[in-house]
């Protein structure tokens, strides 16, 4: 019997940088241990991207089982909590370790999704066996 991967969900949060320390939170993430990077990966953080505004506005993306399960596997990691203390003076607004302070962003559109769901309500309206078509109110006839 085959095993399934866990299903991945996208997560997309906000955190906010200190304006005045934004290029020291640039030159640290341009060479991010290697040491904490295996660590991201084997913790199933994947696709990981963060990205930074002029102001501070930090937007991070993941892919991953759960981001609680994912944060939980890395703080198992000795590396985390040395990047995480490293890291925690840049951060504005946040009183515990940077890992812990994510503000989750809700997803409002997907385009996968909905051309999923689009394409499956197309196909249930295709012309059947016989040549007839379903059609729709409002759609031309």
């Amino acid at each position: 019997m085959a095993v399934t991967a866990p299903q991945r969900k996208r997560v997309c949060f906000q955190q906010w940088i200190q304006p005045e320390r934004i290029e020291e939170y640039k030159r640290r993430h341009a060479a991010v241990w290697p040491e904490m990077l295996e660590a991201l990966e084997a913790a199933g953080w994947h696709n990981y991207s963060l990205f930074l505004r002029p102001d501070g506005l930090l937007i991070g993306y993941v892919e991953t089982d759960s981001l609680e399960a994912a944060t939980a596997r890395m703080a198992a990691y000795e590396v985390n909590a040395r990047w995480q203390a490293e890291m925690a003076d840049l951060f504005e607004g946040i009183d515990t370790p940077p890992d812990e302070a994510f503000v989750p962003l809700g997803e409002v559109f997907n385009l996968e999704s909905q051309l999923a769901a689009a394409r499956a309500a197309r196909a249930h309206h295709a012309p059947s066996a016989a040549g007839t078509t379903t059609q729709t109110a409002g759609e031309p006839a």
